[in-house]
C-alpha cells in the first residue's frame, strides 16, 4: 500500500516503477532471519571446556570452546556471560578478546561460602561441558561517546573485563589509550601479572599500575587502597577522561567516593554490574523496624514458601524450583523481570528499572527483597 506522502519526493515515480517491475519475494524471511539471531544472540549454548588455567592460589581460567570447533557468538571487550549449573546461574565477564572467536576465556575467582564459584574452581576440569548465554551487558567501550584515552580501577576479579579490552586494544592495533590501575589484596593474588606487565612494556598506549593492600616485604609498588590522592599521583589529572570502574561490590561507592574528592563527573564514570547488594537493609530506603531475618511466605506458579526478608527473590524461587530467566543478577539485564501481584518488595538502588515498572509493580527478581507476604505474576 502507497503511502499518500510520498507521490510528493522528487523521484517517486522512478522509484516505484523499479520496485514493480521486480518479481515477487517468496523466500522465508523469517527463518533466515531466526537462524542470524540464534548464531549472534543464542540463547543457550553447551560448551566444552577445553582447558582449565591456574591463575593464582584462588582462581582460574576456563576457555570454552565449542564442542565442533566453530567460531562463537562475537562479543564486544567487558562483555559477560552467564554460566547455569546447580539449578542456579552466575555471570562472568570474558577475560578473552574479541580478536578469537574460537574460544571464551571466563576467569573465576573463589568467593568465601559461594555456591558456583568454589564449585567451578574446585571440580570442574577439561572435558567438562558448561550451558552458557551468549555474550551480554553494556559494560563496554563506546568510541563515540568514551573517547580515545581511558583509565580501568580494577579490583580483584574485576580485572577480567580489562584484560579483554586490553587484548581487543593489542589484537587490533587500536588507537588508544589505556591506563589500568589495579588493586589486589596481595601480590600472589595479583591476576594475569606477568602478562599485563609484559603488554604494558611493549605497547606505549597502555599503562598498568599494580597497587597491593597487604604488601609483603618483597614488594616495591604501590600500596594501599585507590584513594583518590593515589589515583591522582598514578593517572594524572582526569580531565575529561572516561573511568571504568569494576571489582567487588565494596569497590564502588569507595571509588565513587575517591572520584568525586578529584571532582570526576559522573556521567564520565561507567560503573559494571556485579551482583546484588551485600546488605540490602543498609540502603536508605530500606524500611525501618523491618526485621531482615523475619521470614514472610512468597506465592508464586502456584507455590507457596517461607523466605527471609533480606535474601533476594531469585535465590528464594530458585531454591524451590522455580527458575525465571536470569542472567547478571545485579538488577540490570532485566531478564529475572517479575511483576508483585500482592504484597511489597524491596527493590534495591542496583535495580534499572523501566519508567513503567513501579506503576504496574514490576521489579527485578535478582535485587528484589519480599518485606510482606507477596504473590507474584512470573
Amino acid at each position: 500500500m502507497k503511502h499518500p506522502l510520498a507521490p510528493l519526493f522528487d523521484g517517486h515515480d522512478d522509484i516505484q516503477a523499479e520496485i514493480d517491475r521486480r518479481p515477487a519475494d517468496t523466500a522465508d524471511h523469517a527463518a533466515a532471519t531466526r537462524r542470524i539471531l540464534d548464531a549472534y544472540h543464542p540463547g543457550r549454548l553447551t560448551l566444552t571446556v577445553a582447558a582449565v588455567v591456574s591463575e593464582t592460589p584462588s582462581s582460574v581460567t576456563l576457555r570454552l570452546r565449542r564442542p565442533d570447533g566453530a567460531d562463537l557468538p562475537p562479543f564486544l571487550a567487558g562483555q559477560y556471560v552467564a554460566v547455569y549449573t546447580d539449578g542456579t546461574s552466575r555471570p562472568y565477564a570474558i577475560s578473552s578478546g574479541p580478536a578469537r572467536p574460537d574460544h571464551w576465556d571466563l576467569t573465576v575467582r573463589r568467593v568465601p561460602g559461594g555456591r558456583i564459584s568454589n564449585h567451578l574452581v574446585d571440580t570442574v576440569k577439561a572435558g567438562d561441558t558448561l550451558v552458557t548465554t551468549g555474550p551480554m551487558g553494556t559494560f563496554h567501550h563506546n568510541p563515540l561517546f568514551h573517547g580515545d584515552d581511558v583509565v580501568f580501577l580494577a579490583g580483584g576479579s574485576g580485572v577480567a573485563p580489562a584484560m579483554s579490552m586490553i587484548r581487543d586494544i593489542v589484537d587490533h592495533g587500536l588507537d588508544r589509550r589505556f591506563h589500568l590501575v589495579y588493586g589486589s589484596r596481595s601480590a600472589d593474588d595479583i591476576l594475569f601479572r606477568e602478562e599485563l606487565d609484559a603488554l604494558a612494556a611493549d605497547h606505549p598506549n597502555i599503562r598498568v599500575d599494580h597497587v597491593v593492600a597487604e604488601p609483603g616485604p618483597q614488594w616495591a609498588g604501590p600500596t594501599g587502597f585507590l584513594t583518590a590522592s593515589l589515583i591522582k599521583t598514578l593517572a594524572g589529572p582526569l580531565d575529561r577522561r572516561m573511568v571504568y570502574v569494576c571489582g567487588p561490590q565494596a569497590l564502588y561507592p569507595y571509588a565513587l567516593t575517591q572520584l568525586a574528592e578529584l571532582g570526576h563527573p559522573p556521567r564520565r564514570i561507567r560503573l559494571e554490574a556485579n551482583g546484588a547488594p551485600v546488605d540490602p537493609t543498609a540502603q536508605p530506603h530500606w524500611p525501618t523496624n523491618t526485621a531482615p531475618d523475619t521470614a514472610v511466605t512468597v506465592t508464586a506458579r502456584g507455590q507457596s514458601f517461607r523466605t527471609r526478608r533480606d535474601r533476594p527473590l531469585l535465590d528464594a524461587l530458585e531454591d524451590e524450583g522455580i527458575r525465571p530467566e536470569a542472567a547478571c543478577r545485579s538488577g540490570e539485564c532485566s531478564l529475572c523481570r517479575v511483576r508483585v501481584v500482592k504484597g511489597t518488595v524491596h527493590t534495591a538502588e542496583e535495580a534499572r528499572l523501566r519508567l513503567s515498572d513501579e506503576k504496574f509493580g514490576y521489579t527485578h527478581s535478582c535485587v528484589a527483597y519480599p518485606l510482606t507476604d507477596v504473590e507474584l505474576d512470573i
